[in-house]
């Protein structure tokens, strides 16, 4: 299946009102999500991993989950749990999400993610902005926020573990948050995030399970 349709298919507030029935009717989305609004659940004691599968543990406030592999494209993913939380990952970044309370529906960056430059940029401080899309209903306009533009400053600098780099992220504008990433000194691979992905949300928590080739 093509990144564009099963990125609908996981995240269809991502495609928002604008997507055709016949691509994703609604007996479809229901059988993704069942009816009403795509909020997920959340297992009570999340299972483990196939061993050696891709995968991601997610924590949002008490809420876990595991979420296993479902398409790659480059450094582009998506990720889902059992219970239907899903992710999408361009990098060690969350860029959408859905079966949350709030919808990271679209990410835009104004030019390169510093994220993916950190082996280039080193320690030190950068700014950059990006503009994203929110929406607590897939059928509602009124509540939905586009073009939510964040001014952001990206610091690095080596985090008191040992080989280990500490990126925080504080930004301004339409939203007000701090975000941060560990990543290996050496290989400069971010494998634990606390990562803001909507208003009214705790930080999505993101830790590796499993490398990827």
């Amino acid at each position: 299946m093509r990144w564009p349709a099963l990125l609908c298919l996981l995240l269809p507030a991502a495609c928002g009102p604008f997507l055709p029935d016949e691509i994703l009717p609604t007996a479809l989305t229901e059988a993704i999500f069942g009816t009403g609004e795509p909020e997920a659940e959340w297992e009570s004691q999340p299972a483990e991993p196939p061993q050696g599968e891709p995968a991601l543990a997610l924590s949002l406030g008490e809420r876990r989950g595991v979420a296993t592999l479902m398409q790659e494209e480059g450094e582009r993913r998506l990720w889902r749990t059992p219970g239907g939380v899903a992710v999408a990952t361009d990098g060690a970044r969350v860029v959408a999400t859905a079966g949350l309370r709030q919808v990271l529906a679209a990410t835009r960056f104004d030019g390169t993610d510093l994220l993916a430059r950190l082996p280039e940029l080193g320690e030190g401080q950068w700014r950059a902005t990006r503009v994203v899309d929110l929406t607590r209903s897939a059928s509602d306009p009124t509540r939905m926020r586009f073009g939510v533009r964040l001014d952001c400053r990206l610091t690095v600098a080596p985090a008191p573990v040992e080989d280990t780099l500490l990126v925080t992220e504080t930004c301004r504008g339409g939203a007000n948050f701090t975000s941060r990433f560990w990543a290996d000194a050496r290989s400069y691979a971010v494998f634990r995030s606390e990562q803001w992905v909507g208003d009214d949300l705790p930080p999505l928590v993101v830790e590796v399970m499993a490398t990827l080739a």
